[in-house]
């Protein structure tokens, strides 16, 4: 149990961070929206990406889930936290690009810590 605590903050922490870099630096977006916005993803992402589709499939397709539910999650809150006339669709791929890199490396870290031994991930870093 103390692994996914554990996991989850190091989620938190590098989905906030890149976050922050994206959105705050390159579009202005406020601390407090891209706190929101981890939030949310990183619950969903936690939950969908790493609890359930990992351990049964490859990084590959854990981490093109990861792709997609930020694309969307950014796309959806993007009227609500970019301009008008910034590209909410391009800052949803600028997310969804860099959080997909970040998870690639979670998931090998989270395979050999916090998921059960005969995880398939494991196995395929290992």
């Amino acid at each position: 149990m103390m692994e996914h605590k554990k996991a989850l903050t190091i989620k938190g922490i590098s989905t906030l961070v890149s976050l922050f870099i994206v959105l705050t630096f390159g579009y202005g977006v406020s601390i407090w929206s891209v706190l929101i916005v981890t939030v949310i993803l990183g619950g969903l992402s936690y939950f969908l990406g790493d609890y359930l589709l990992l351990p049964k499939f490859k990084n590959q397709a854990a981490t093109a889930a990861d792709f997609v539910l930020t694309f969307v999650v950014i796309l959806a809150a993007g009227s609500w936290i970019l301009s008008p006339e910034q590209s909410i669709w391009l800052a949803a791929l600028i997310s969804a690009v860099v959080i997909a890199t970040v998870e690639y490396c979670f998931h090998i870290y989270l395979a050999s810590r916090a998921l059960p031994a005969n995880n398939i991930v494991k196995a395929d870093v290992y």
